[in-house]
């Protein structure tokens, strides 16, 4: 038998892609606490799960606190599910365990100082910041939403003792972007339920919450990311209607309409089978980007997302994870993506971290007469593409979302990233070809990876390219090793064509001479790239492809060709082909095997370009390169393999821009490549 959740008695009336129902949802959450839940021998035992081994916390030599962070955020997180399972069932039991006892018991020794199990108060630690904060709002999150799960079961008396370390965490520090949203549902919690706050400190936190909204929906994070739809739209639309709607009226309706904004272009993050996109930080915890689906219907005007769909989408990125074996470990979510993958962590995460991604479970404090339970599912948008590529565009964060309807995949092209990181630093994220590691020898999945070949770098001797005869921290041992981009600009889309720039090195260390200008034409299943060079100094650069995973330890098969019009370098597993093609400004093709760097799969081949250029001052050239991707096993035909028909490089474009092209596609649409003004067209 299958060790992973399975959808017994599919209802393909109702839900003729997925086959869940709610009744479904609910078996479903029951099976995944059942595993959990292997880890409680006794009510009297707090939540914890096995340490795994890693960057991930506790450390060996952390102190205590760290420990009582571990179990609360087991017993909050997996609230995610318990919550909404007590709230449709108040008696139910998981492996022999009454959860509302359970969570009853172990949040009131939590609670309780003095007790072995309870949390340290803030005065008790150095001042700071710690991630009991983090848990206190996913609780009372789930507590204002859930009006009638756990609370009610205590005394007034035990009301009265948890209070006090409660409002301590609420009214402790706080750090900056979506935390003051934790924040703010515990002070509104304790405030509903007759408790004395701080209304100026609440007041304050969600003026500075509200302030981060930058347009389309999107708030304003360590960049740009799925925060934005996890916390600032779900969180903020359940502290909406459970508190803000009635004490702060003009706050809720700046929160609800940055919401009713996002939900316009919200269904085009996923792809037609609900999969979703391997994108940002906090990567194991997945599906928590789909807990805005319930919540649309939950918004003012529930009219806003085809509820067909939604349910579509937001059980098919459900089904994703929870049916695949690999997805388990301890009988939890593993930290990874699909499995355990130490490069998609961050420190801040433990093993019960990725119950987070739960969060669309909330859609089982939906009615059941809600049009989410009621309404067929349908493919929305998907029926209409055919085989065309959709994109639409988010000018406020910088992001092009893609849809093609020949591959069924969804692609997010980033354009605002302020750090080197791959979380977000790749040219284009797929949602079925999730992205890998750096590989410090070249050939990185989805960027340009650059190396130095400028002599003073080599040595280690560059003077930061001023006069001043002085060595400025230059390894060249650092510099031995290829490197990815510092920063994305973007640049807008004009005429169809998206610009960004790649900023390779930053000021001070001479920024200028180390810009990729990005220009992308999206076509059916993929992307025809007209990027200019401007390196001023010599070096090696790389392009690579999306990994393919060798999946069951079967290598992909890579073929090569060319004619005199370009070359073409194709790979393939079961289910899934790539392709890269380059016309110009590219030395040669070719493809690696990555071990250790791909999400799927212990190794994966990488197809990319490479080229190498040893004047002391490089010409500016444009390279032009199309990536094709394919879910499906039929063989490449020759007119896909040919996408472009014509190219017209022009060494001043009619705006007066230094190289642009005309690119005439086979099917003798044409888009001009015009790089005027780009640097001051900038925005990050």
């Amino acid at each position: 038998m299958k060790n992973a959740y399975e959808v017994k008695l599919p209802d393909l009336g109702r839900s003729p892609y997925t086959g869940m129902t709610k009744q479904h949802y609910i078996e479903c959450a029951t099976y995944l606490l059942e595993r959990a839940f292997k880890h409680v021998a006794s009510i009297d035992i707090p939540l914890s799960f096995p340490v795994v081994p890693g960057k991930t916390y506790p450390q060996p030599n952390d102190p205590p606190w760290r420990q009582r962070s571990l179990e609360f955020e087991a017993l909050e997180r997996t609230l995610t599910l318990a919550g909404p399972l007590m709230h449709v069932d108040p008696e139910v039991t998981i492996n022999g365990i009454k959860l509302r006892d359970y969570y009853c018991a172990q949040l009131y020794n939590a609670f309780t100082p003095g007790h072995p199990n309870s949390l340290p108060l803030p005065e008790d630690l150095p001042d700071a910041t710690y991630q009991f904060t983090c848990e206190f709002g996913g609780l009372f999150k789930t507590l204002l939403l859930l009006p009638d799960v756990i609370w009610p079961y205590f005394t007034q008396q035990q009301k009265d003792e948890m209070a006090l370390t409660i409002s301590k965490w609420a009214h402790h520090r706080t750090t900056q972007n979506n935390w003051r949203i934790f924040n703010i549902v515990t002070l509104s919690f304790l405030k509903k339920q007759g408790y004395k706050i701080d209304d100026e400190l609440l007041k304050s936190h969600l003026l500075w919450v509200a302030s981060y909204h930058s347009g389309n929906g999107w708030y304003l994070e360590q960049t740009y990311n799925y925060y934005t739809i996890s916390l600032f739209v779900v969180y903020g639309t359940i502290w909406n209607r459970a508190f803000g709607d009635e004490y702060y009226p003009d706050i809720a309706a700046a929160i609800e309409k940055s919401a009713q904004e996002l939900m316009q272009t919200y269904t085009r993050f996923f792809a037609r089978d609900g999969y979703i996109n391997m994108w940002a930080r906090s990567i194991c915890y997945r599906t928590w980007i789909s807990g805005g689906f319930p919540i649309a219907f939950m918004l003012k005007d529930p009219t806003l997302l085809d509820p067909g769909w939604a349910r579509r989408l937001c059980s098919g990125s459900i089904l994703q994870f929870v049916t695949r074996e690999e997805f388990y470990e301890n009988d939890i979510p593993s930290l990874g993506f699909y499995g355990h993958k130490e490069f998609v962590l961050q420190n801040y995460s433990c093993p019960a971290s990725p119950f987070l991604m739960f969060l669309p479970f909330v859609c089982l404090a939906l009615p059941d007469d809600s049009p989410f339970w009621t309404a067929r599912e349908n493919e929305g948008l998907w029926d209409e593409l055919g085989d065309r590529s959709d994109q639409v565009v988010l000018e406020k964060p910088g992001l092009v979302l893609v849809n093609h309807g020949k591959t069924g995949t969804s692609e997010i092209v980033p354009g605002k990233v302020y750090y080197a990181d791959q979380n977000y630093s790749k040219l284009a994220f797929n949602t079925h070809f999730p992205w890998e590691d750096h590989n410090p020898h070249g050939g990185t999945a989805m960027e340009y990876s650059f190396r130095s070949l400028d002599p003073r770098d080599v040595r280690g001797d560059d003077i930061n390219f001023y006069l001043t005869g002085h060595t400025l921290q230059n390894e060249s041992g650092r510099n031995a090793e290829f490197t990815t981009s510092q920063s994305m600009l973007y640049n807008g889309v004009r005429a169809g064509v998206i610009y960004r720039q790649a900023i390779l090195r930053k000021p001070p260390n001479n920024g200028v001479g180390y810009i990729i200008d990005l220009a992308e034409i999206i076509i059916p299943g993929g992307v025809i790239r007209v990027d200019r060079s401007r390196l001023a100094f010599e070096h090696e650069l790389t392009l690579g492809h999306y990994g393919l995973p060798h999946l069951a330890g079967r290598k992909a098969s890579v073929k090569q060709f060319w004619d005199n019009t370009k070359k073409v370098i194709t790979a393939a597993i079961p289910g899934r082909q790539l392709a890269l093609i380059v016309y110009h400004g590219w030395d040669s093709l070719s493809s690696l095997v990555h071990s250790g760097r791909n999400a799927e799969a212990d190794e994966s081949t990488v197809l990319y370009a490479y080229k190498k250029r040893t004047a002391k001052n490089p010409a500016m050239e444009l390279m032009i390169a199309v990536l094709l991707h394919k879910m499906d096993d039929t063989e490449w035909t020759e007119e896909e393999l040919s996408p472009i028909k014509e190219i017209k490089i022009m060494d001043i474009t009619p705006t007066y821009s230094p190289l642009g092209a005309t690119i005439t596609l086979s099917n003798n649409q044409k888009y001009e490549i015009d790089f005027v003004n780009i640097d001051g067209n900038r925005t990050c």
